[in-house]
């Protein structure tokens, strides 16, 4: 594992940090079961993290190993399921609920999936739940979409299947000597880096230190301690989840974004930010800002991977008085901006590895109070823009429930076609009335969306 994905995976020590991400996938019709085995099949032989498990060297001298899964079983990982109550959304919700707060087996791949018959007017769905170890939001759209047809029935695939990974018995012994070789790496790669930042302070000593103080700066607000949430309302914690969804067009909101000469996303959070300042006036709570962390992808087109994290986690407070949209907008376009441009994203990776030299209590307790200090998560992942299919069903909604990891909600956008699909994961500890939060969100985007 990266640094990066084994804190994810550490952590887990405290259950109220699990990194579980899941996605409900509404379909028009059951998908083939066959040919959605098939799919599936065929893709856990072409990833071969689908077919991993994570196993620890001996003395936790390196990060878990990803190791081919020799009991894999395609049957536990792929279930079938009916759907109860009137086959609404809500009751589909109902079902992925007590999925997500399910912790995984440790002993097979970090990955579910589960299809959910008998919606109402012959609907059906995928509920797709992925530790975030394995992948982020948008390897894991990457992943999906490999299962994804552009057509209902598309021409049989001639390929022949291909050969599954080789599992190969691992030792303890030999988790341990890989363990120290890869420490050995790492470490001869930090003093490779640690040389050629020599070397350029000594070519450009004042730019350099310039750099480094401003680096140092801004490790300081990265790490700077947060142990408390800001809101006085959204304050209580628990292991369990509300999910809820919002629907809101795509058009609508680019243009409102355009507006204020800003992009989606500074839109998708202001929406959120006047959805929030209208719950704790609701609550008579006067509150200038709440603490945000927002994940920010740094993945390369060209060296592009499916499996593992490629992105950095902003955490920052994000005003929220504002009334007028366009000026909300606008002040986050800045903010956001800024917090992108924060050098100590850089070191996240490094900051990760030191972490996780730490026994694991330890690390525990420092980014968990870090993370529980947070009021609220957003994320902006791209879907497909144009209509896809899974095994002869078409896709008509799908919605992402990112972890809450000791926030008090998740509220995260999947863009699909022209239509922007948001799954909202709350607390019911922090917000119990989950129906008045949720109307305040949904006034939140249908103001930003007026503004088009």
């Amino acid at each position: 594992m990266s640094d990066m994905d084994a804190l994810m995976w550490g952590i887990e020590k405290d259950p109220l940090l699990r990194s579980t991400i899941t996605a409900v996938a509404v379909l028009d019709r059951t998908p083939d079961r066959a040919r959605l085995l098939d799919k599936i099949d065929r893709g856990t032989r072409t990833i071969p993290r689908l077919r991993q498990k994570a196993v620890s060297p001996p003395l936790s001298v390196a990060p878990p190993a990803w190791v081919t899964d020799p009991n894999f079983d395609l049957n536990y990982h792929v279930r079938w399921v009916r759907a109860a109550g009137d086959g609404s959304l809500r009751s589909l919700l109902e079902i992925a609920e007590p999925i997500a707060m399910q912790g995984f087996d440790r002993a097979r791949p970090l990955w579910e999936f589960t299809v959910v018959e008998g919606l109402a007017d012959g609907r059906a769905a995928l509920i797709q739940k992925v530790h975030h170890s394995v992948t982020d939001g948008v390897g894991g759209i990457k992943l999906a979409m490999m299962l994804l047809d552009l057509e209902r029935d598309p021409a049989p695939t001639t390929e022949p299947v291909p050969d599954a990974p080789q599992a190969m018995a691992v030792s303890r012994l030999g988790l341990l000597l890989e363990g120290i070789a890869h420490e050995q790496r790492r470490q001869a790669g930090i003093a490779r880096r640690t040389l050629s930042q020599v070397r350029d302070a000594a070519r450009r000593p004042v730019d350099v230190a310039k750099a480094a103080f401003d680096g140092a700066a801004s490790l300081g607000r990265l790490l700077a301690p947060a142990f408390e949430p800001l809101s006085p309302v959204m304050r209580d914690r628990s292991l369990s989840v509300r999910f809820d969804t919002i629907a809101v067009s795509l058009t609508d909101m680019k243009a409102a974004a355009k507006k204020a000469d800003g992009r989606l996303n500074d839109a998708f959070v202001a929406a959120v930010a006047g959805g929030l300042r209208r719950y704790h006036e609701h609550h008579d709570a006067v509150v200038p800002g709440l603490r945000m962390s927002m994940p920010i992808s740094i993945r390369d087109d060209a060296t592009d991977a499916l499996a593992g994290n490629q992105f950095v986690p902003a955490r920052f407070e994000v005003p929220i008085t504002k009334k007028d949209p366009v000026e909300r907008m606008r002040q986050l376009r800045e903010l956001i901006r800024s917090q992108r441009d924060e050098p100590a994203l850089a070191a996240t990776e490094a900051i990760a590895g030191i972490l996780n030299r730490l026994p694991t209590s330890l690390t525990t307790q420092l980014f968990g109070s870090m993370l529980k200090g947070i009021d609220f998560v957003t994320s902006n992942v791209p879907g497909a823009p144009i209509p896809v299919f899974l095994a002869g069903a078409k896709l008509e909604a799908n919605f992402a429930f990112g972890p809450l990891a000791g926030s008090a909600a998740n509220v995260t956008l999947l863009s699909y076609q022209d239509e922007l699909h948001i799954g909202v994961n709350m607390d019911p500890a922090a917000i119990p009335d989950t129906d008045v939060f949720m109307s305040c969100l949904n006034e939140g985007f249908d103001e930003v969306c007026k503004v088009a």
